[in-house]
């Protein structure tokens, strides 16, 4: 190992190397890429930067004047960012390395002024790493190594295209390290994409996921889950906790029940600026705050040295997550407890979670009131303040108490003010303890009244409630059943209330202008209010007799007189014809659709006179019927436009015109409703033709302009 390296670690204490520092410092993986997974607290980011030692400085014992950075360092959050920074910082300080960040929510300007005086090692967030390579401001073109801390969480953020397009833009003669609590398949793909023939490093143990880690699964009851979390803050007394929820809301509300109780407490969210993130952790390390409620936020690569307890007030979403929230605690060879707070309907899915991470959970129930009042006495007596040594002005004022009161008064009124230090106990119920069923309180005497407003005037208990309270100089509870009839509302009032009542009505009885009021002799007899639903259908569940709300029958429409009787259907109009034709059915008898007369009815009636000067109606040709007018056509073609004359010349005669049963020239055949007869043999083809009375052709329309 490189002495300077070797120097800063035994100044900081660093007796031996863990696991995964021995690991990645071996002589053979000196200029190999690395993937390596280790536990959470194992000492990763101290393993990373012995790893790249060798490849930044070489031989040498110092580094040279900054320029380029040789290194590049991604974290997930900023809080993990300025702690690799800070951790690198004392690490590479004797080698002379400047160290810098590019996290998000900071100046970007003063980063990059940062940049242009030089640095060795930059440490930053995925998203403000990329800005400032597109912007020009950071230079890979000298970088040796590549770090990726955390990568799986980098990848649960959404970060794939930004460290694949840092991965792109870096030298392809890099070394590339992922370090990562676990390796699922993606980022086993990363490293086959941008990792050259990478040694993979492993210190995870198959029996365990952390051996200093101790986890308690604590049943409440349903309505217990916070004041279990204030019992098991006040049972272990650590010096620094982590409460765990899902929701900014959920932190909210906890970090002002807990302020409330009086717990030096921060939050830690993502709604939080960073400046604000930065001075919650520093009250946290500087002992100025004890108990932290965080989001998932400060889940990866938060180091509190003195963090001994990790609490679940909701439970994570994965085993994943879990695992990085329980190692927290447990750091560098510590102990720490983390405990899932289990109500009865999330029972079987912290069953699942735990069966997923390979923990083995001790179940148990949350710490009683006196549980807690014990533990505080074995803490008092327990305190190192019985070993020191007295003052003598201290000795004098003892022995003033001594003549005042008695020892033993002395010593409850020393506990007492102990306690008062301290959070009250909360009193828990019985994990399996279902919540009480409301009672309702009888009512009591009562009288009942009658109001002006009904169903019918749109009346409602939502707004006669209020107006009762107001108008009637009444309280809620003495009103009691409200029942709204079709044209009146019947009330019922406590007795105790009723001359306060009677006494705020105005003449005759009023309680607001349209709505009186008037004393019953006893309770009303009111029907049931009407069903509005559509009637049952055929075949469903019948209703019972007394509870029918079905609606009532709607009444029959009167029959509306026919304008014009409906003739008779003469029998030859329904007579069969046989088929005709060459098909297997030739021959057969057809059933012919009966003649509907009222369909020609607008053809028959007489026809309005025209609108026009007066005496137009004198000088109308009669109206004639379609048989009339189809009688006597002859065959000629009706005109076309674009011929000869002034409209052009005739276009030839089309088929025939189709006749009804019952028209005027009864020597045709009758033909088929609707459908036209087939045009003869040698007549022309065209369209539809215009006949006159006369069977001749009429002239065609004029054209509109």
């Amino acid at each position: 190992m490189i002495k300077t390296l070797s120097d800063a670690l035994a100044e900081r204490g660093y007796d031996t190397l863990t696991a995964v520092q021995e690991a990645v410092t071996a002589p053979e993986l000196q200029d190999a890429d690395l993937l390596v997974s280790a536990q959470t607290g194992s000492g990763k980011t101290v393993g990373f930067g012995l790893a790249i030692a060798h490849t930044l400085l070489g031989d040498d014992e110092h580094l040279g004047p900054a320029a380029a950075p040789l290194a590049l360092v991604v974290a997930p959050t900023r809080e993990l960012a300025f702690q690799v920074m800070r951790e690198l910082g004392w690490l590479y300080a004797r080698a002379g390395a400047r160290v810098t960040s590019c996290v998000g929510g900071m100046d970007m300007r003063e980063e990059r002024r940062a940049l242009e005086r030089g640095a060795h090692i930059v440490v930053g967030t995925p998203g403000r790493l990329r800005d400032h390579i597109q912007r020009g401001s950071l230079d890979l073109s000298s970088l040796r190594a590549i770090v990726l801390d955390e990568a799986d969480e980098m990848l649960d953020l959404g970060f794939r295209e930004d460290l694949e397009f840092m991965l792109g833009e870096a030298p392809a003669e890099r070394r590339t390290l992922l370090f990562s609590a676990t390796v699922p398949p993606m980022i086993a793909t990363l490293a086959k994409q941008y990792q050259r023939d990478a040694v993979r490093v492993t210190t995870l143990s198959g029996a365990s996921q952390h051996a200093d880690i101790a986890y308690q699964a604590l049943r409440v009851a349903q309505n217990d889950a916070e004041n279990a979390i204030i019992n098991v803050l006040r049972y272990h007394e650590a010096q620094n906790a982590i409460v765990f929820a899902n929701t900014r809301a959920a932190v909210n509300r906890l970090t002002a029940r807990f302020a409330n109780r009086g717990f030096a407490v921060v939050s830690l969210s993502g709604e939080l600026s960073q400046s604000e993130r930065t001075h919650a952790l520093q009250a946290m390390r500087d002992g100025r705050a004890r108990v932290c409620v965080a989001t998932d936020v400060a889940a990866r690569g938060i180091d509190l040295p003195n963090l001994e307890l990790v609490i679940h007030a909701d439970l994570p979403t994965n085993a994943e997550g879990l695992l990085h929230r329980s190692g927290r605690t447990g750091r560098a060879g510590r102990k720490g407890i983390s405990a899932l707070i289990i109500t009865p309907k999330i029972a079987k899915k912290a069953e699942r979670l735990l069966k997923f991470a390979k923990i083995e959970a001790e179940w148990m129930t949350a710490p009683t009131a006196e549980e807690i009042l014990r533990r505080d006495e074995e803490r008092l007596l327990a305190d190192p303040v019985w070993d020191e040594e007295t003052t003598e002005e201290q000795q004098a004022f003892a022995a003033k108490l001594l003549d005042l009161h008695s020892p033993e008064k002395i010593a409850a009124a020393y506990l007492r003010l102990y306690r008062a230090r301290q959070s009250a106990p909360e009193d828990l119920s019985p994990p399996d303890a279902q919540p009480a069923p409301k009672e309702r309180k009888p009512f009591g005497p009562s009288v009942w009244f009658a109001l002006s407003v009904g169903r019918n005037d749109r009346a409602e208990a939502r707004w006669l409630l209020p107006l009762l309270c107001r108008a009637g100089n009444l309280h809620k509870d003495a009103i009691g059943a409200i029942r709204v009839q079709s044209s009146e509302t019947y009330v019922e009032l406590s007795q105790d209330s009723v001359s306060g009542f009677l006494a705020s009505l105005g003449e005759g009885g009023a309680l607001e202008e349209g709505v009186t009021v008037r004393q019953l002799d006893g309770a009303p007899d009111m029907a049931p209010p009407p069903r509005t639903s559509a009637p049952r259908k055929p075949g469903a569940r019948p209703v019972h007799a007394d509870r029918d709300r079905r609606a009532p029958e709607p009444e029959p429409c009167p029959p509306v007189a026919a304008t014009k009787p409906r003739p008779p259907v003469t029998p030859d109009a329904t007579a069969e014809r046989p088929r005709t034709g060459t098909g297997p059915s030739a021959g057969k008898p057809r059933h012919q659709k009966p003649d509907r007369p009222e369909k020609r009815q607008w053809s028959e009636a007489p026809a309005a006179p025209k609108r026009g000067k007066p005496g137009a109606a004198e000088t109308a040709k009669p109206e004639r019927t379609r048989a009339e007018r189809s009688a006597g056509k002859p065959d000629a073609a009706k005109p076309r436009k674009g011929g000869a004359g002034k409209f052009g010349a005739g276009k030839p005669a089309g088929k025939p015109a189709t006749t009804r049963p019952g028209a005027a020239d009864s020597s045709k055949r009758v033909a088929r409703p609707g459908k036209p007869e087939k045009a003869k043999p040698g007549a022309p083809k065209g369209g539809k033709r215009r006949s006159g009375p006369d069977g001749g052709n009429t002239p065609p329309r004029r054209q509109k302009r």
